[in-house]
């Protein structure tokens, strides 16, 4: 295992040459990236429609195209999954990840082609690996093997030619084989529907193995260590793999879960490596130990746009911007062009540019995740942010959250006739004083968003936030009550209306 983790490592610290070429070239990569997909696309349904072959450069493009989501292109993908080809993209396209969101109750199915899950899906782990391997010289994941928890999928009843299911399932199915035996747990695992099952079978196929990396979810990742420590009996995970040296994660911010997992992997080396993917893309990825911020990967089929936040809140799409018009320190929503046929599509993710050169952002929240009931424009990067600063002041730990704004009711009483947050917390550390907690959390979230301040002076617009403490294993049970336990479902944080948090709290009652 020496030998192949000594040749495996140098091919992947091989592949930096491509990474540092479009570092270097950024704008000029993202224009071819943007010519080869209007020149793939111009004889399809779409292409037509828009009249790609009138396209000669990213304006035109800008003019012609539309902005869309999911609901703009669903009939189009529906046409798709029924077997019908030359739709969104050439040919027919086979997979499809499915994704629930966070706040709506129906899942989308986006169409994955096999340019997107060759140079897409496939290529982004490995440029993570690539710059992993990069970074450190004495990397030993290739002595071992690692854990991917994935989802699973399925025929689509209609068109059985059709698959469907989540990302991860789509990109463990297309695993080249040397790559495959590498990677715990076995596919008969890998890929059972079943969230429990398949985590319980996983934690007893891994134990015993040497185990050096595992990638995913934190929330999930953490219900498997539990498992495992609760079938081994040991104090954390380090005593079940001693030679575990890296954990990937993406699909939430980890600040939230860092105490967390320090306290199950208490090793100074032990290491961390941030991703952003995501069911329609492999976006970026940490490009050095000590970042807080992500490379985007520029030459993986995606061709991107940015609208500063203002512009979209007041539906004004004409701001969007390519590379070459981004600023540091704006928030964006951001607007991908894919190699499956997503086109000015927006992802939902609101981005930050905290370098130009190279281009390197971080991910500041949800489009439609964010509170501005009261003109406090409370982002969940704010929240998770005032999480973990009060966690870390009060040696405590939060599984989960969710907040929704309290409305002002109108009556006649000072208190009530503001407005406020109401915050369910699923504490795994519960504090001492929960008070104490709520004030300064309050007080953090005060220090980090100025709006939220300004509105909270004096107690004048906003009554201090309101805590209520979710038994254990709440949030997990009520994602599972609505069928998006596991893969990649998430628990919803922020939401301007109070849907999820009354959901929640009569899921609580009973």
């Amino acid at each position: 295992m020496k030998l192949v983790n000594s040749a495996v490592s140098l091919y992947f610290r091989s592949r930096y040459y491509r990474i540092e070429r479009f570092i270097n070239q950024p704008i000029e990569t993202q224009r071819q990236v943007f010519k080869s997909l209007i020149q793939d696309a111009k004889h399809t349904q779409w292409g037509k429609q828009y009249q790609y072959n009138s396209i000669k450069n990213e304006k035109d493009f800008a003019k012609q195209v539309p902005v869309g989501d999911y609901e703009s292109h669903k009939a189009y993908i529906n046409q798709m999954m029924h077997g019908e080809a030359d739709v969104l993209w050439p040919g027919k396209i086979e997979w499809y990840s499915k994704s629930s969101g966070t706040t709506n109750d129906k899942s989308k199915y986006l169409p994955v082609s096999n340019s997107a899950v060759k140079e897409t899906h496939m290529r982004g782990p490995r440029d993570t690996l690539t710059i992993y391997h990069n970074n450190y010289d004495n990397a030993n994941l290739f002595d071992g093997e690692s854990i991917v928890l994935s989802g699973s999928y399925n025929e689509f009843p209609p068109f059985p030619k059709t698959k469907f299911g989540d990302v991860s399932a789509i990109m463990v199915a297309n695993m080249p084989l040397f790559f495959r035996r590498f990677y715990k747990p076995t596919m008969d695992i890998a890929l059972i529907p079943e969230w429990e099952k398949k985590l319980d079978m996983t934690a007893r196929q891994a134990i015993g193995k040497n185990i050096t990396s595992i990638g995913g979810v934190p929330t999930w990742n953490l219900v498997l260590f539990r498992r495992i420590l609760e079938i081994t009996g040991k104090q954390n995970i380090l005593e079940v793999w001693p030679n575990f040296e890296l954990y990937i994660h993406g699909g939430v911010n980890f600040e939230p879960y860092k105490t967390q997992f320090k306290e199950l992997l208490p090793s100074s080396n032990v290491r961390y490596q941030e991703t952003y993917n995501a069911s329609e893309g492999y976006f970026a990825s940490q490009l050095l130990p000590d970042d807080d911020d992500m490379l985007l990967l520029l030459d993986n089929g995606i061709y991107y746009e940015f609208i500063p936040m203002d512009a979209w809140t007041a539906g004004d799409m004409s701001k969007s911007v390519n590379l070459s018009g981004v600023e540091k320190g704006v928030n964006y929503t951001m607007l991908i062009s894919t190699n499956s046929g997503l086109w000015r599509y927006e992802c939902g993710d609101t981005v930050e540019f905290t370098s130009t050169f190279p281009f390197k952002i971080k991910i500041t929240g949800r489009n439609k995740h964010f509170i501005n009931a009261f003109g406090e424009e409370v982002m969940v990067g704010n929240t998770d942010k005032a999480i973990a600063m009060t966690c870390q002041t009060l040696n405590t730990t939060v599984e989960d959250y969710t907040v929704a704004p309290i409305y002002i009711s109108g009556i006649e009483d000072d208190d009530k006739n503001k407005g406020g947050h109401e915050w369910i917390i699923e504490f795994s550390k519960a504090p001492e004083n929960i008070e104490k907690f709520a004030n300064l959390l309050d007080k953090n979230l005060q220090s980090i968003n100025s709006d939220y301040e300004a509105k909270r002076f004096k107690g004048m617009a906003l009554n201090r936030l309101k805590i209520n403490v979710a038994p254990p294993k709440t949030f997990i049970n009520w994602m599972r009550s609505r069928g998006k336990f596991g893969g990649q479902n998430k628990v919803p944080r922020l939401s301007n209306n109070r849907k999820n948090v009354e959901a929640i709290l009569t899921f609580m009652q009973k």
